[in-house]
């Protein structure tokens, strides 16, 4: 069975950085290479809505992060990044990684639980 577990969330002021990881477990090694991996963020009151993405083809990043995150994977150890710089407070947000899966019929999401980042002077 497939579990995501996202770390790294915190409290941080204004203009400083951190990196989220999510840690994948009862997968195949190369999981997070052979699968759409995703981060998302849903803020206090608003939608669920994605952040970045590697999927097949491209990366691609929300126009409110672009140049200030990057997402990244460690394939061997099964890892996913966000490394996230310059954090505002319209940045503060529960945190989540998704892995999209493609098993020949149907796709499968598989999502953490979350890890909150705030961003606050």
């Amino acid at each position: 069975q497939v579990q995501l577990v996202e770390s790294g969330g915190g409290l941080v002021q204004p203009g400083e950085s951190l990196t989220l990881s999510c840690t994948a477990s009862g997968i195949h090694s190369g999981f997070f290479s052979t699968n759409v991996v995703n981060w998302f963020r849903q803020a206090p009151g608003k939608e669920r809505e994605q952040v970045a993405r590697i999927g097949s083809v491209a990366t691609i990043y929300a126009d409110s992060v672009k140049g200030r995150f990057t997402i990244s994977r460690d394939n061997g150890k099964n890892i996913l990044y966000l490394q996230m710089r310059n954090l505002q407070p319209e940045d503060t947000a529960v945190y989540y990684c998704r892995v999209d899966n493609w098993d020949g019929t149907k796709w499968n999401m598989y999502w953490g639980q979350g890890t909150q980042v705030t961003v606050s002077s």
